[in-house]
């Protein structure tokens, strides 16, 4: 490089002593994270309420370490191999007194009672079990050993097989019943003409009826065929086991070249399909143990299941022929979910073309399904939405209060709140309302309170409430403005807090779970290095978009502007993704280079644009079969926002991010040149046809469906715009945005003549960066960027 890269470190003006100057160059500040310090992780909690456990590593040695402290000895102590080995695992499921915990460690089954401390070992087995649960009278230990499920008596330790899954039926006795019609014709032949054939076939009659007699009953076999079992549930009386087919789809997957080996030879690493390729399928049975009969859950009369999205309007062609065959939606159903008397049975249902939620009753006797809430989205419901889960593994946030009440998430009023349900009455109630997302949403041991985190006060500040099931005004915990993500002990008692703030990393802290209650600060993790220098507590500040939308920011004023007065604006990744916070941001990295840049004359601005999460669903899905836009347009009327009121020169602004924010990047400069003079674009998704479904499916539908959405939103077919600088980065293993993107974007840029384009390839990082010197060299070449395209 031609030019040394350093940060000053400036004495803090509000200090009474002047702090020691020191420089860091960008080798320093990209280095191996261990130089700022280890921040406490894997918070939890013993299961009698005296212990937290925690990774640390305060002496940055090689690896973290396990310590521990009590509620009354906060000083952190390291955990012996000893005591490690005695350690219960942090999950498991519980009795309804919260007395008794079964879980699994290596493999087998284990039994606590949490008043006498006693652990009892219910299997010890070479094969793996897993999913303990107790079963509704608790007499009894259900879980999984295969596809199958078990039952252990607590009492008398009788071990029951409940299901029997088979690929394939058992054959039947040799009755002749598959023989040609020319053996058949042959044996009966011999019947007729011998006596002694006639004998012979009497006496093995006979004795087949008498093996007959003796035989136990037979599970019955639950058939899978080419399909695999999941989500297998057993209802509190042990009668009706439900569970799920999923047949897998036949998809051809990506490759990701190696080329930095320990062979020497190009390795393939096999990767994921693209958006649009053929799904896996799934169908929900109920097995009837009393009538011994197996029967598909009902999902045809679901309200809505033959809706077309509304997007298809925008295809005559289609929309006409989808009218035109009336088919059922695909859908996953999760659950059931069973109140605790075994009455009722709660099943949520996921379209998979993502536009509806169903909460339905369940009526396990003829696998019927009645309508208890839908959510519905044009755009789509969940991803990305607190407590409301993606439509494969998980019901999202939703349990019994009681045997005829439940509760569950929605964002039906636009932020994810809670809500009530009667069953019975088919009566529903908002427990909690506002502008302003639940998070973390967990019932009470006695199902009286509801303990949640929320950003009430401000969206970038995350408390910890707690609220009656009645509803009411939650009652805030935490003190502590910034970040409080919160661990309850088992007993209820305590609060394990792991906290941080814009400018301070994660810590953990103790707090008595009562409103008021003084937290006690456990780890002090820092270095002494990176306590040097005055970390700027950058101001989150609103402006106002185009729509007239408020648009969380945070701002970085440099003290002695450069000249030239540029200005940078750093777009996180992820889409919906939350970084204008007051807490240490999931960019640490980038955070330390904004305050680089403002050390250097440079204003910042990180924006949480259309798209981020937690400012509430229709933030979230503003980018709706259009990313690209009104999350761009953010970008642009933040820059006037620079330009109006903090004298930045409008020729002089530059723009970086990575994965989602390398996206912007190049959708910046190629839609939007006038306003963006530089872009770096990080591991950057170059046309959304190329991405994963999981992701993109929800916000671009398919490709083959709506193909407009795709073309809006993928930046290689709008790179003839592109007229300032542009910096490209990205790893060659990246195995989520694949280098492919890449490549194919440059080739484009080839063919469009296009000049100031430049690929910086990152031969062994796949989309996480690891390696220090990648991390220095990348961000050395960002800088050089911008120094010289926007000082000139």
């Amino acid at each position: 490089m031609k030019k040394t890269f350093t940060l000053l470190l400036l004495a803090a003006c509000t200090n009474s002593f002047a702090q020691k100057l020191d420089i860091l160059t960008v080798e320093k500040i990209m280095r191996d994270p261990k130089w700022i310090g280890t921040a406490p992780s894997g918070i939890h909690w013993d299961d009698d309420s005296k212990k937290i456990y925690f990774n640390w590593n305060p002496q940055n040695e090689d690896r973290d370490a396990l310590y521990y402290i009590t509620t009354s000895n906060t000083d952190p102590e390291k955990v012996t191999l000893d005591e490690k080995r005695a350690i219960v695992p942090q999950y498991g499921k519980w009795n309804k007194s919260h007395t008794k915990k079964v879980y699994v460690k290596n493999g087998d089954i284990f039994l606590e009672d949490i008043k006498s401390g006693k652990i009892t070992q219910l299997t010890s087995t070479g094969d793996r079990e897993n999913n303990p649960t107790f079963s509704g009278d608790e007499s009894k230990v259900l879980f999984m050993r295969g596809n199958n499920v078990f039952a252990l008596k607590l009492n008398g330790s009788e071990l029951i097989q409940l299901t029997n899954f088979v690929k394939t039926p058992a054959k039947k006795d040799d009755d002749g019943s598959d023989d040609t019609e020319q053996a058949k014709w042959l044996k009966q032949q011999q019947l007729e003409l011998f006596d002694i054939i006639k004998v012979k076939d009497k006496d093995n009659k006979a004795a087949a009826a008498d093996r007959k007699a003796l035989q136990s009953k037979k599970m019955k076999e639950l058939v899978t065929g080419d399909k695999d079992v999941d989500n297998v549930e057993v209802s509190p009386d042990g009668r009706y086991i439900t569970y799920r087919l999923i047949k897998s789809a036949e998809e051809k997957n990506g490759i990701v070249p190696d080329y930095v080996t320990a062979s020497g030879y190009t390795e393939d690493i096999p990767n994921r399909t693209k958006v649009g390729g053929p799904q896996a399928t799934a169908e929900s049975f109920v097995y009837d143990t009393q009538r011994d009969s197996v029967y598909k859950i009902i999902t045809k009369n679901i309200p809505g299941i033959k809706d077309l999205p509304d997007y298809v309007k925008d295809y005559p062609a289609e929309l006409a022929e989808r009218t035109k065959l009336n088919k059922d939606r695909d859908v996953i159903v999760n659950g059931p979910i069973w109140s605790q008397d075994g009455k009722y049975a709660l099943a949520v249902v996921a379209a998979i073309d993502n536009k509806d939620r169903w909460i339905m009753q369940l009526d396990p006797h003829s696998g019927a399904l009645t309508l208890l809430d839908r959510q519905h989205n044009d755009a789509w419901v969940g991803g990305g939405a607190p407590g409301i889960e993606d439509e494969w593994y998980s019901t999202g946030n939703i349990d019994w209060i009681d045997n005829s009440h439940f509760y569950y998430q929605s964002e039906a009023s636009g932020y994810s709140h809670i809500y009530m349900a009667d069953i019975t009455s088919g009566d529903k109630k908002q427990l909690t309302s506002g502008k302003w997302e639940v998070q973390n949403l967990q019932l009470s041991n006695d199902n009286k309170t509801f303990y949640f985190n929320a950003n009430i006060n401000h969206p970038g500040d995350l408390q910890f409430y707690k609220l009656p099931v009645s509803g009411g005004k939650p009652i805030r915990l935490t003190s502590m403005k910034g970040y409080n993500n919160v661990d309850l002990s088992p007993d209820e008692k305590w609060l394990a807090i792991r906290y941080s703030y814009t400018n301070k990393p994660w810590e953990l802290y103790l707090q008595a779970n009562k409103p008021g209650a003084k937290p006690v600060q456990i780890t002090n993790s820092t270095s002494k290095e990176f306590n040097s220098y005055a970390w700027r507590d950058a101001p989150i500040v609103t402006f106002k978009n185009r729509y007239g939308s408020d648009v969380y920011a945070r701002l970085y004023v440099p003290k002695n502007p450069d000249p030239a007065k540029p200005a940078v604006i750093f777009v996180h990744g992820a889409g919906y993704l939350q970084n204008v916070t007051y807490s240490w941001s999931y960019y640490f990295r980038e955070f330390m280079f904004n305050n680089m840049l403002t050390d250097n004359g440079y204003t910042v601005l990180d924006i949480d644009y259309t798209g981020s999460a937690g400012y509430g669903r229709d933030w979230r899905t503003g980018i709706y079969r259009h990313m690209g836009g009104k999350d761009l347009s953010d970008q642009v009327d933040g820059a006037k926002f620079l330009v109006d009121n903090y004298g930045v020169n409008p020729k002089h602004i530059g723009i970086y991010g990575g994965s989602y924010g390398g996206f912007m990047t190049l959708m910046a400069m190629f839609t939007a040149p006038d306003v963006f003079t530089s872009g770096a674009a990080i591991r950057s998704v170059t046309d959304w046809a190329h991405y994963n479904h999981e992701y993109t499916a929800d916000i671009l539908n398919e490709p083959y469906n709506d193909e407009k959405a795709y073309r809006l939103s993928s930046p290689i077919y709008f790179a003839n715009g592109l007229k300032g600088n542009l910096l490209m980065l990205h790893g060659m293993v990246d195995q989520n945005v694949n280098f492919q993107d890449i490549v194919r974007l440059t080739q484009k840029l080839i063919e469009l003549h296009k000049d100031n384009w430049w690929l910086a390839p990152y031969p062994v990082e796949d989309h996480a960066f690891e390696q220090p010197s990648s991390w220095a060299d990348e961000y050395k070449r960002i800088y050089k960027l911008f120094n010289e395209t926007l000082k000139k």
